[in-house]
C-alpha cells in the first residue's frame, strides 16, 4: 500500500515539532537516514542519535547516552519529543517512559520492536559469537518473563507499531513461532496499550527504508493513527 502523506501545515511547522530517531541493535544512525530526511522534508526538527548499542546494557545506554543526547538536542526547542524507533530503539523508549525526564514523550512510531522479546535471543543468546556481535543489550531481549521487554509493562504513551512479515534469513525464521520478519514475530511486536498496529511486507533489517513504513510513520505522527484501507 502506497499513498502520498499529507504535508504538515505552516502553523504546525511553527510548533517546532521534535522527533528523535533511535536505531536498533548493532546498527547506526545512518540506518535511519532516509527516514530522517523525509521527516525534515515535512518540517520536523530531528535528532538522529547514535549510541554504542553493542557495548553496554540497555539501562546504561539509556542513562549514559540516550537521555543526555536527547536533552542536548531539545535544549532550545519544545519539551514534547516524538520518537521514531527501529527494533531495540523501541525498547529504549519504553525504558525512558519509566524514568523521570526533563521532557515529555509525545507520539511514538516503533518499527519491528521486540516488545515481547525475540526467540532468536532465547536460542542463540548463550553463544560466544552472538554476544560478540550484540553485547549485553542483545542478551536482554529474550522472551523470558524477566527479560527487559517483558518487565516494562504496557505503553504509557501514544504509540503506533509497524512490523513486517517477510524474512531474508530463513535460518533465524525457523527459530520463531508464526509470521515474522526474520528477527521478531508479528505477535511479539505487539504492545499492550498501543494506539494502532499494522503489518507490512517488509524485513527486519530494512523496514526503516520501506516506503510504506515511512509514509505510515508520517501519517501516525500527524494523526495518531495509521492509514488503513
Amino acid at each position: 500500500m502506497l499513498f502520498i502523506p499529507a504535508q504538515i501545515t505552516a502553523e504546525e511547522k511553527k510548533m517546532n515539532q521534535q522527533v528523535v530517531l533511535l536505531h536498533g541493535l548493532a546498527r547506526s544512525k545512518g540506518s535511519l537516514g532516509k527516514m530522517e530526511k523525509r521527516l525534515q522534508d515535512c518540517g520536523y526538527n530531528t535528532c538522529n542519535i547514535s549510541y554504542p548499542s553493542t557495548k553496554y546494557s540497555i539501562d546504561k545506554l539509556v542513562f549514559d547516552y540516550i537521555i543526555p543526547d536527547i536533552e542536548k538536542c531539545i535544549k532550545n526547542s519544545d519539551k514534547t519529543v516524538n520518537f521514531v524507533t527501529h527494533s531495540m530503539g523501541g525498547i529504549i523508549v519504553r525504558c525512558l517512559a519509566k524514568r523521570k525526564l526533563n521532557f515529555n514523550i509525545g507520539r511514538v512510531v516503533m518499527l519491528s520492536p521486540p516488545n515481547k522479546g525475540s526467540e532468536v535471543v532465547d536460542k542463540l543468546g548463550d553463544m560466544w559469537l552472538f554476544n560478540l556481535m550484540n553485547g549485553p543489550a542483545g542478551k536482554e531481549l529474550g522472551t523470558g518473563e524477566n527479560s527487559i521487554p517483558n518487565i516494562l509493562g504496557p505503553a504509557s504513551f501514544e504509540v503506533g507499531i509497524i512490523t513486517g512479515d517477510k524474512s531474508i534469513n530463513w535460518i533465524l525464521s525457523t527459530m520463531i513461532s508464526g509470521k515474522n520478519d526474520g528477527k521478531v514475530s508479528v505477535e511479539r511486536a505487539r504492545l499492550e496499550g498501543m494506539a494502532d498496529f499494522i503489518v507490512i511486507p517488509a524485513t527486519h533489517p530494512f523496514i526503516m527504508k520501506n516506503e510504506t513504513a515511512i509514509e505510515q510513520t508520517l501519517f501516525f505522527l500527524k494523526h495518531g493513527k495509521f492509514k488503513h484501507d
